[in-house]
């Protein structure tokens, strides 16, 4: 009996040539820099001489003698703790407010999605920086009503506030995916809790909150992800000050790795960046047996 042939076109060889773009891309801009990186950390490194071992130096140097990492660290941690909840809140509640048949919602999504579709981008750094300036908007709206207002990125009690507060502004990502699992719940359920009795507030709770709770775990490390990297905004906007207030850990990391180009070092604490949003995505998940509702295990149960 006679193989069939395979055609030129349906070879396996051909998808690698098709993915082969993606493939070079990742083994020479992603894998190999991070087994540089790996090497790099246990080396003292400049960029200007020859990499010289030295074990672990740099990662004790950082854990043990080095104040600047606590404090960049606990300003990231604080950003995160404020910044992720806040913004998923608020976009939950947006996604609720949109889930309803309305005229020109497809108009509204738009506008309310419209922040996030340009990021976290120079342009919008610096117009942040312009409206919480001394003289910026906040503060000739506060003026309308006779309140003084006050150089808030400059203060160091509301300077890290507002880069939590141009975060929350960006929550059209989350929204969205949030209006996707609303739309996946059965109307059947809201229909059988009204003849029940059941009011708005005790369907949100007891119905759209443990059916929407998978896509709140994975908005939640997604966010909680991001926010561990925040880097451009606090670059743009407060340059880490005023005193350290917003030095977030990302900006340690970029002025030791080209201000002072200590690569080495700057390696180093690259990963235990990583080994910090690994323990924080790992707390996450182990506690979502506790909040999240799959309803097909529910299912399997019965």
């Amino acid at each position: 009996m006679t193989r069939p042939k395979i055609k030129r076109w349906e070879h396996p060889v051909t998808g690698y040539l098709f993915i082969s773009p993606w493939l070079i891309g990742f083994l020479g801009l992603t894998l190999w820099p991070m087994v540089l990186s790996v090497y790099y950390s246990f080396t003292n490194y400049s960029l200007l001489e020859s990499p010289e071992w030295v074990g672990l130096s740099n990662f004790e140097r950082i854990m043990f003698n080095d104040r600047t990492f606590s404090q960049s660290l606990s300003v990231t941690l604080w950003f995160v703790v404020f910044s992720v909840p806040l913004k998923l809140i608020f976009a939950l509640a947006v996604a609720v407010i949109l889930n309803k048949e309305i005229r020109g919602l497809s108009a509204y999504r738009l506008l309310i999605y419209f922040p996030s579709l340009i990021g976290a981008s120079l342009a919008v750094s610096v117009l942040w920086r312009n409206i919480w300036s001394q003289d910026g908007f906040i503060n000739k709206f506060l003026s309308v009503f006779g309140i003084e207002g006050m150089n808030w990125i400059n203060d160091p009690r509301t300077a890290l506030s507002t880069l939590v507060l141009l975060v929350v502004w960006q929550f059209g990502s989350s929204m969205v995916i949030f209006l996707a699992g609303l739309k996946q719940i059965p109307r059947d359920y809201y229909e059988a809790s009204s003849v029940d009795g059941a009011s708005k507030i005790r369907q949100f709770i007891k119905i759209t909150l443990p059916l929407l709770s998978p896509i709140v775990l994975f908005n939640f490390v997604l966010q909680t992800i991001g926010s561990f990297q925040m880097f451009t905004q606090a670059f743009i906007i407060t340059e880490g000050g005023p005193v350290h207030s917003t030095y977030m850990y990302a900006l340690y990391l970029y002025d030791r790795a080209f201000g002072r180009l200590q690569m080495g070092y700057a390696s180093a604490l690259a990963w235990i960046l990583l080994a910090v949003i690994a323990a924080a995505t790992a707390l996450i998940f182990l506690s979502s047996k506790y909040w999240v509702f799959y309803e097909q295990e529910r299912r399997k149960a019965a």
